[in-house]
């Protein structure tokens, strides 16, 4: 019977699906206990990750037998692909299936920050009651700003469509005739950064976005506009963001990635007492739905390949 280890968490349903099958490893401690990991490997042919699992080489080379790596989730900068080409071990995430998630996160993370309302609590029930200086602004009528156009983005724009905003983005390896910018309207990075309201980031982490939101983007931004990373932590610079922040110079941010995680609380010092800043656990892609939906992709993906299906 084919061994499957899974190391970070997994719809229940979708864990005893596979252990029907296969024999299953499913202990989520396994992401901070790389000797063991190594070791259960050596006899394994699928191997269940989300982000903080690091497949890279070296724990490809403890799993001989190795022949599928899952990905709960959509993100691929944790697995080394092409180790994994070279050893014939297959790669699948689970492509859309927390899609909806995210773009609802998007659409909540802007309307807080651009009405500024909800975290009031301690004013009203200290009997402060602040309408003066809680009177935030509307989204309908503004510009939600999205780079790159993925699923996630599009799925976005049609949101953002529905709450009267208009919008605009930025994707350089979308062609331009691609039907989906009947959702937006195409155009250049510098003109997403200085007329949208609300910035919302959908890249992965390459040499070419790492830091693409630094003191330059920050600047070109509105100070009225407020910013929504879902992505990759890298892809901001958290520095140059926690500064404009302080200053005033845009509106607020929330981040759901970071470029360190998790987050340890001496790295997150540096976010304390900044203004009109959310920060939530790289949460934006799970809900109750959608983490069943990405489990069960991603062990039938996975059950595919042992079974000899499609690679």
């Amino acid at each position: 019977m084919s061994q499957i280890v899974i190391t970070e968490f997994m719809a229940t349903d979708a864990v005893e699906s596979l252990a029907r099958s296969y024999a299953v490893e499913y202990d989520p401690s396994l992401v901070d206990d790389r000797d063991r990991l190594e070791q259960l490997l050596g006899s394994a042919e699928g191997l269940i990750v989300r982000n903080r699992t690091q497949v890279d080489a070296a724990l490809l080379d403890a799993g001989p037998r190795l022949r599928v790596v899952g990905r709960l989730g959509v993100g691929l900068d944790n697995i080394d692909l092409d180790a994994c080409e070279q050893r014939g071990v297959a790669v699948k995430p689970a492509v859309g299936a927390n899609a909806d998630s995210v773009a609802e996160y998007v659409i909540a993370a802007a309307l807080c920050l651009v009405r500024g309302v909800f975290m009031s609590s301690d004013e009203v029930i200290a009997g402060e009651w602040p309408r003066v200086s809680l009177s935030g602004l509307e989204i309908q009528g503004r510009t939600m700003g999205l780079i790159g156009f993925g699923d996630i983005a599009q799925r976005v724009a049609v949101r953002a469509s529905a709450l009267g905003m208009s919008v605009v983005g930025h994707d350089p390896f979308l062609p331009p005739d691609d039907d989906a910018w009947s959702k937006a309207r195409n155009v250049p990075l510098d003109e997403v950064l200085r007329t949208s309201d609300v910035v919302s980031l959908h890249v992965p982490l390459t040499d070419d976005t790492r830091g693409l939101i630094d003191d330059h983007a920050l600047g070109v931004m509105k100070d009225s506009a407020v910013l929504v990373n879902t992505s990759r932590g890298g892809v901001v610079d958290e520095r140059a963001l926690v500064e404009a922040l302080r200053a005033g110079r845009i509106r607020g941010a929330s981040l759901d990635v970071f470029a360190s995680e998790p987050v340890s609380s001496s790295y997150g010092e540096q976010f304390a007492g900044v203004p009109n800043l959310i920060l939530t656990p790289h949460i934006a892609g799970i809900t109750a739905e959608s983490n069943d939906r990405v489990s069960f992709m991603v062990a039938d993906e996975v059950a595919d390949v042992l079974a000899g299906g499609s690679r």
